[in-house]
């Protein structure tokens, strides 16, 4: 677990870089632009991702996506979406036994797959991980101290994968729930966006803490009803990471929600996971029956289906009912 290769260049996938070098490893970042490669390489900093932080002299920076998986682990930090055509462009350049893990929360669109399986599909010669929990890039790359959950099948590896990634500021959990890592990371994306719609309407305090508490039901009730273990959805990867998502702007997908209910909703499509990911998690939760009102109406809005007003007016007239039912 000594080489690590780091696969995109952007906030996360450089702030990972810092990571694994803090920790002692061989670090090799992979972006696909050329010219932000060469000014890493030149002034040992992502300016145009991460400006500020400086990186260790010692990560080495590539645009050639083999010198990136000529390693002992692979974290993918790329966009949910992108999952599939990532992996399977990796797969090729890596090796048998390799870990593949998912540093992205979501799911995919279209398939309504994790995107551990994803990897398992495109890349079946690899071990899927997924690394998940509350982590802003800026926090983690300043050496903010900082909890995640690292999670595989194998409990063993999960351990090992904390132990080459963990550091004094840097603290994973292993873990081998991954189904109950995957949905929690990428459902509370979906709720905080519906969190920012709720600030930016300046609904108060209350609302909020309401708006989270009933969507963590939610959250819970579909990874449940998918395989997950409750334990693991009042962890880090499902209550903590729910919790910072819908703390404020600095989430991408709760400053989107913010811009929705402020009434300045535009045509940019923001690099909000929760953006592509209510759809599915919608769908998945009818197909297991399961009660998902928060999901259903933010899936709504985006859709341009549902009004921000009358959403929250269906939400606040459905027939009364006890809190855990």
């Amino acid at each position: 677990m000594q080489k690590v290769g780091i696969i995109g260049g952007g906030a996360w996938g450089t702030a990972l870089a810092v990571v694994a070098a803090r920790a002692g490893r061989s670090v090799t970042l992979y972006a696909r632009d050329p010219a932000a490669v060469a000014a890493i390489a030149r002034r040992h900093e992502n300016a145009s991702r991460l400006p500020g932080i400086a990186l260790d002299r010692s990560i080495v920076a590539t645009s050639e996506i083999v010198a990136a998986t000529a390693a002992d682990m692979v974290l993918l930090a790329v966009p949910a979406q992108t999952v599939r055509t990532v992996a399977t462009l990796i797969a090729p350049f890596t090796a048998a036994g390799v870990p593949v893990i998912v540093c992205a929360k979501g799911l995919e669109r279209g398939t309504d797959k994790r995107l551990t399986e994803i990897v398992a599909e495109v890349a079946p010669q690899t071990i899927p991980a997924v690394l998940s929990g509350p982590s802003f890039a800026t926090d983690v790359a300043r050496g903010s101290p900082t909890a995640v959950t690292i999670a595989a099948a194998d409990a063993d590896l999960a351990l090992a994968l904390c132990h080459a990634l963990g550091g004094p500021t840097f603290r994973p959990y292993a873990e081998t729930d991954v189904i109950g890592v995957e949905i929690g990371g990428a459902v509370k994306n979906v709720l905080a966006i519906a969190a920012g719609i709720v600030s930016g309407r300046q609904l108060g305090a209350s609302s909020l803490a309401a708006l989270v508490a009933r969507g963590f039901a939610e959250l819970c009730r579909l990874a449940e009803a998918v395989g997950a273990r409750p334990e693991t959805l009042m962890g880090l990867s499902g209550l903590g990471d729910l919790v910072l998502t819908c703390s404020g702007p600095q989430s991408r997908n709760f400053a989107y929600g913010m811009r929705i209910g402020a009434g300045q909703r535009d045509s940019a499509h923001p690099l909000a996971e929760g953006i592509e990911t209510a759809a599915v998690a919608r769908d998945l939760a009818r197909r297991h029956a399961i009660l998902m009102p928060i999901v259903e109406a933010v899936a709504a809005i985006l859709e341009g289906a549902l009004g921000v007003d009358a959403a929250i007016e269906s939400l606040m007239t459905r027939p009364f009912k006890r809190e855990a039912g």
